[in-house]
């Protein structure tokens, strides 16, 4: 569902439902509430009007028509619509797939909010809250600059996290507990069917680092490892790799609960080393 279909359906729910709106009926104040820039919501009212739940007056101020109220038990009220999806996981990971092109880019804010129809405060938080991440630096006059995708980068990256990861699975093995590791393994359930809905759970990475307790290796993720997790997260969009993370989770998860460590120690190495089939070819044949 498109931001202008959720204003419209949105309003339209509140409306017949002869409910007292709670916002004004100007543009701007919609806008407003909805976080949004003009564009979706011009859109909404557009089709609010077209099907004769809203007017403009003599003003050209919106109100409700006013046949409405005495219409409303004639008129089936629609379910309360769900939000569309979240605005920065659509710009994040639009971004992820434009930094493979490998060039630093420069975006606006105006014109990225425009882009995703948004306001230009939300796109703002967006994209400081990306600029934490890593992917993004601000530059000052020319916008914000995309952080370009190399796989030589990846590769380093990769190479320092396998030694520090492995360590802190050294570090954390005394001390982690059984009840969690299930639940974790629980959460990485392999799909029963071609269709099913899939969800990778990234929890004991984390679990590993913070249980290890060296504020060295919590510090290198903390600020190296933002940005490789928004690829990672990308990759997991594919359905094949997103299965054979989980299965290789579940590899991890279970030598660790039969107190394995030599295995567990294995299963992590070839999980950090060998599971990224999809950016490892990104830029290769450039």
């Amino acid at each position: 569902m498109s931001i202008a279909a959720y204003i419209k359906d949105d309003l339209a729910a509140q409306l017949l439902s002869g409910r007292e709106l709670p916002v004004e009926l100007t543009f701007e104040s919609l806008a407003e509430h909805y976080n949004v820039s003009y564009s979706p919501v011009r859109a909404a009212v557009a089709e609010l009007i077209d099907e004769g739940l809203l007017e403009k007056g003599v003003n050209r101020r919106l109100r409700a028509t006013a046949p409405l109220t005495a219409n409303l038990q004639n008129r089936e009220t629609p379910k309360q619509p769900e939000l569309p999806g979240d605005p920065y996981e659509i710009v994040a990971s639009d971004l992820v797939k434009l930094s493979f092109q490998g060039d630093p880019v420069y975006l606006r804010e105006e014109a990225t909010a425009d882009k995703y129809d948004i306001s230009r405060s939300a796109i703002r938080n967006i994209l400081h809250r990306l600029a934490g991440e890593g992917m993004l630096d601000h530059i000052p006059r020319r916008g914000w600059r995309l952080r370009p995708f190399r796989q030589d980068d990846l590769r380093a990256f990769v190479e320092v996290r396998e030694v520090l990861e492995l360590k802190a699975l050294d570090l954390s093995r005394r001390k982690l507990d059984p009840d969690i590791l299930k639940q974790i393994l629980k959460a990485n359930e392999l799909p029963k069917s071609s269709e099913a809905r899939l969800h990778v759970d990234e929890s004991l990475h984390d679990y590993l680092i913070v249980t290890a307790g060296n504020a060295y290796i919590r510090d290198f993720f903390e600020r190296q490892g933002r940005y490789h997790r928004l690829l990672f997260q990308w990759e997991d969009h594919d359905r094949a790799a997103a299965i054979e993370t989980i299965r290789q989770h579940r590899e991890i998860l279970t030598a660790l609960l039969m107190r394995k460590w030599s295995a567990a120690r294995k299963e992590l190495s070839h999980h950090i080393l060998n599971n990224h089939p999809i950016l490892s070819r990104i830029g290769e044949s450039s």
